[in-house]
């Protein structure tokens, strides 16, 4: 794994738009970019505050500002609400704003905010934490899409991103980091209640799995609730339950990768692992995260691939898979775990 071809891929394939957002992927067979995310520029602007910090290089802080640029200027200061993707509503999308991105995007802006000082980013964030207690709050959860101008909940279905469940937890860790900042104990304690809730209910989310493919596509998301769980891990009834679900993901993996393996998948593994002191187990995860491009195209050089189906590349190219896999082994390769705010 080369930290440096994977930066440059950020900083000069192109993923990177000239409006500071992030596509989604680069989709390799077609040659183009997929519209602009707002929840992929919320990763990225994480991401290349992390690689700055990693690596001294202003290139990536000079980027990370233009992400937050992009983020608020995409902010929708009437709705309190991140659309989808950018524009909103477009050919390709329809206008609709996610839990679960809103908190990944309101992580982005802090991790943006600390390096800068800029204080238009927490002011947003605060914003777009009420937004997501206010906009997508039901009895007794959260659902997990809404659609723009009208904030109508979109019917919910078994797949995980259309439904609500523990994965939903490190969105909603955005609200305990806002309140780190601001003292807002409204948000404190929406996150503690959803860790109560998550961590009752986190046992049955794998098992809602209907093969393979699915399982993979779950554990990615299983791995956030692990993920969401951070800020309270010393809490033993959240450590057991950390400990607990690594080790329901690692058997689950197991049975399933000779089939569908993902990129972010094993960076999470491998992530996890080691925030919990764990090592990395009986055997090297880094043999797994072989997904990084080596190409004459700056396109796809030092990006990662989705991930492999029934022996095949994806090909996707994608920011989110390369940010969690160049972040998980170089965390390994330290020996050492980031503060937890740094976590992608």
């Amino acid at each position: 794994m080369s930290l440096s071809a994977a930066g440059r891929w950020l900083l000069r394939s192109g993923i990177q738009e000239p409006s500071g957002g992030f596509a989604r992927f680069y989709d390799a067979e077609k040659q183009k970019n997929r519209p602009v995310s707002t929840e992929i520029s919320g990763y990225a602007a994480s991401a290349l505050v992390w690689l700055f910090r990693v690596t001294g290089d202003e290139a990536y802080l000079d980027a990370a500002q233009r992400t937050a640029a992009f983020l608020i200027s995409a902010w929708d200061k009437e709705l309190r609400m991140f659309p989808f993707e950018w524009p909103s509503p477009s050919a390709e999308c329809e206008h609709r704003a996610y839990f679960f991105d809103t908190g990944i995007i309101i992580r982005g802006l802090l991790a943006v905010w600390r390096e800068t000082g800029d204080e238009r980013l927490p002011d947003v964030a605060r914003m777009a934490a009420h937004g997501m207690l206010e906009g997508f709050r039901a009895d007794g959860d959260y659902h997990p899409i809404l659609t723009l101008p009208d904030k109508t909940p979109l019917p919910r279905t078994d797949k995980w991103s259309r439904s609500v469940g523990c994965y939903q937890l490190k969105a909603a860790m955005a609200w305990w980091d806002v309140a780190e900042i601001t003292g807002d104990a409204a948000l404190r304690d929406a996150y503690l209640e959803m860790v109560h809730d998550a961590v009752a209910k986190h046992a049955c989310f794998l098992r809602g799995a209907a093969g393979p493919y699915d399982v993979m596509d779950r554990l990615h998301a299983y791995a956030y609730f692990l993920e969401g769980l951070l800020p309270v891990i010393e809490r033993p009834e959240c450590r057991q339950a950390f400990s607990q679900g690594l080790v329901s993901m690692e058997r689950a993996y197991d049975e399933t990768a000779a089939k569908f393996v993902r990129a972010d998948v094993c960076a999470q593994l491998l992530r996890a692992r080691l925030f919990l002191n764990a090592g990395t187990g009986g055997e090297d995860r880094r043999r797994y995260i072989d997904f990084q491009a080596q190409s004459d195209d700056p396109r796809l050089d030092g990006g990662f691939y989705f991930g492999r189906r029934d022996g095949k590349i994806s090909p996707q190219v994608n920011p989110v898979s390369t940010a969690f896999a160049v972040q998980a082994l170089e965390m390994q390769s330290r020996g050492e775990v980031p503060c937890r705010k740094m976590l992608i």
